[in-house]
């Protein structure tokens, strides 16, 4: 009998049955950029061992390598870990573990073949990730940004900016990736010869940014090693301070892990000081956006008084009403008038 690949299972069942576990997990994360000649190959390959371990997240497998965000049955992670280092271009590969981890993460397995696991827009083919930025790690990085010639760049989305980022880090002011990379090489013109150091949440995304910046003629690059993940491993189990303030944005169902207790980020709704993201609660719309306790409670989830009313109309209207929308990339920006409607402060 063959072998499903793939989840047969409603999403919401699946949640629901990870939810009721009682054996722990471990939200963990890693990637590695290689060569690998049939993604589609591999993919089954690993579906096959990882199903059979319990794991569980999001992998993204490409002609140049794998991402992967994923939970572990805590007393499978050594069997994963084995497994794992069994495939010889991932041996001994770093493995980001968690900072604030109840492992109710994820719920159910999916594997995707993709044209690359970081969309870079790069069409370059002169371009490689063999000539990148030299790896720092956290001690690494306090000592650099004490450097009056150092300058830090989070390669990171804004939203993911605005709860999080390390002291004096320069943010660049985009939705994506692919529209990052050119921005930063147009920011920095002028200071070839800077220390410039490139972060983000796990590494995969700066990593491919300092190859970026040197193949663009860029000298002296750094990348944070493991990025914001690995950092605060690093200084909890050194006992070095912190130079990240608030907290790091996950792609996952916690959206955010703390790192410093300060709240830098302000709800968008009354503007008080908060750093919760949540999404609407309206399947119509589900905006990405950052929001208190108290406006919650108030707007019940939502992100407008609209989305509320019809939050609370019976699932049938709300289905109808919600026909035909294309939500596209909804995440709150007070910088683009594109949102609409606004949220109630504005």
């Amino acid at each position: 009998m063959a072998v499903a690949l793939y989840n047969r299972t409603s999403s919401e069942e699946l949640k629901q049955r990870m939810l009721q576990e009682t054996e722990p997990r471990t939200t963990i994360s890693f990637y590695n950029y290689f060569l690998i000649e049939n993604p589609k190959e591999f993919r089954d390959f690993l579906y096959l061992n990882l199903d059979k371990l319990g794991v569980f997240g999001r992998i993204y497998i490409a002609n140049e390598g794998i991402n992967a965000q994923i939970s572990v049955p805590t007393n499978n992670f050594e069997a994963f870990k084995t497994f794992l280092y069994s495939i010889e271009a991932l041996n001994n590969l770093r493995i980001n573990i968690a900072v604030d981890d109840d492992g109710k993460s994820f719920w159910v397995l999916k594997i995707k073949v993709r044209e690359k696991v970081v969309a870079d827009g790069i069409n370059d083919p002169t371009f490689s990730m063999e000539n990148k930025g030299k790896y720092v790690n956290a001690q690494q990085m306090n000592a650099l940004l004490q450097e009056k010639d150092t300058i830090v760049i989070d390669m990171r989305n804004h939203y993911e900016y605005e709860v999080g980022h390390f002291v004096n880090a320069l943010e660049i002011p985009s939705d994506t990736f692919r529209e990052q990379l050119p921005m930063a090489v147009d920011m920095m013109k002028g200071k070839e010869d800077k220390n410039i150091i490139m972060y983000c949440t796990g590494g995969i995304r700066c990593e491919k940014a300092s190859a970026y910046m040197l193949h663009n003629g860029f000298k002296n690059v750094f990348h944070l090693e493991g990025g914001i993940i690995n950092y605060a491993q690093q200084i909890k189990k050194e006992g070095i301070d912190s130079k990240f303030i608030g907290k790091n944005f996950v792609f996952d169902n916690r959206l955010g892990e703390r790192i410093t207790e300060e709240v830098i980020a302000k709800c968008h709704q009354c503007g008080q000081p908060a750093d919760t993201h949540t999404n609407c609660k309206n399947d119509g719309c589900h905006l990405l956006f950052i929001q208190c306790d108290r406006c919650a409670a108030t707007y019940e989830g939502c992100c407008t008084e609209a989305c509320q009313t019809i939050y609370n109309l019976p699932e049938a209207e709300q289905k109808k009403l919600r026909e035909g929308i294309d939500k596209g990339n909804m995440v709150f920006n007070k910088a683009k008038a594109r949102l609409r409607p606004k949220l109630n402060e504005e």
